[in-house]
């Protein structure tokens, strides 16, 4: 790994698992809560998981842009 490439990825990895570990409890919790008819539960404590799972493809994608050199996306457009 370049380290000019290694410094920008750690911006995207370390937001990537606050938002992750986020949404995990936030899950962990309602599913703990225990209180809420199932169909909550299941929206409430499915829901975060998923958004975590999209949170990091969006940061695998990213590293790869990093890596192929596109840091600056806007200047595309």
């Amino acid at each position: 790994m370049n380290d000019r490439h290694g410094k920008k990825m750690i911006a995207p990895i370390v937001i990537t698992a606050l938002v992750v570990l986020y949404y995990a409890g936030l899950a962990l919790g309602v599913i703990a809560l225990g209180e809420l008819p199932m169909i909550m539960m299941l929206f409430f404590g499915i829901g975060p998981l998923i958004l975590a799972g999209a949170m990091i493809y969006v940061c695998i994608e990213r590293i790869k842009e990093i890596r192929k050199g596109e840091e600056d996306d806007l200047s595309k457009y």
